[in-house]
């Protein structure tokens, strides 16, 4: 994909290509640091459910999906019933695959230990890039990776905790969108907008090395 102006004249990344949806998508979220817990567990599950397919059929489905799964509260998602997944099942304004619909409910759950025992969400992810988002400067949309070490060892500590549909090509997806790292090409207007965000004001990282055993809120 080639970089070029937009009809309104402004130079974007060439993926949201002219879809009014996505062209909003790309200015108003993907890529801005997001240190909110409950934010950051939705995003991971809508990009679980984004496997085998493309991010605007998600896009297009996220307020269905936010409807349905009552707003991604982890709280009540963890106590879904088979009764509840079947409902699920046959809503259509979402994308009705068993595993990934499971998979979100042991993700729930997974996050609640996270919260009770262990750093939090937020500060267990933003740990592997030390609390601040990491600043890529790519030109084209060739040199962009499918995945990282750091998503690799991201997933692999996600997994450990039981979180589902996780995969390192998957968790890269999740740190573009939610601005651990800044994936904007150099030449896009948000790159620099982005870039500019990037101070470590909204979470305290923890000293101790990623996959250490997890302090107990309670202490």
């Amino acid at each position: 994909m080639t970089i070029r102006a937009h009809a309104d004249g402004i130079v974007r990344c060439p993926w949201p290509k002219d879809d009014p949806l996505y062209l909003a998508y790309h200015d108003e979220e993907w890529g801005m640091p997001e240190f909110d817990d409950r934010a950051l567990y939705e995003k991971l599950v809508l990009d679980g459910f984004q496997a085998g397919l493309s991010w605007i059929t998600i896009l297009r489905k996220r307020e269905n999906f936010r409807r349905a799964f009552d707003g991604f509260e982890p709280e009540k998602i963890a106590r879904y019933t088979p009764k509840k997944v079947e409902r699920l099942m046959a809503d259509p304004g979402i994308v009705r695959n068993r595993a990934k619909i499971e998979g979100a409910v042991a993700s729930a759950r997974a996050y609640l230990d996270v919260m009770e025992n262990g750093p939090g969400f937020a500060q267990l992810l933003w740990n592997f890039v030390d609390g601040k988002p990491k600043v890529n400067r790519f030109r084209t949309m060739s040199q962009v990776p499918a995945e990282t070490a750091t998503s690799r060892a991201i997933s692999k500590e996600l997994a450990q905790h039981g979180f589902k549909f996780v995969g390192p090509t998957i968790v890269y997806a999740f740190m573009q969108a939610v601005g651990m790292v800044n994936d904007h090409l150099v030449t896009c207007h948000r790159h620099e907008a982005c870039r500019r965000l990037a101070a470590p004001d909204s979470v305290q990282v923890d000293p101790r090395p990623a996959g250490a055993a997890p302090r107990s809120s309670r202490s």
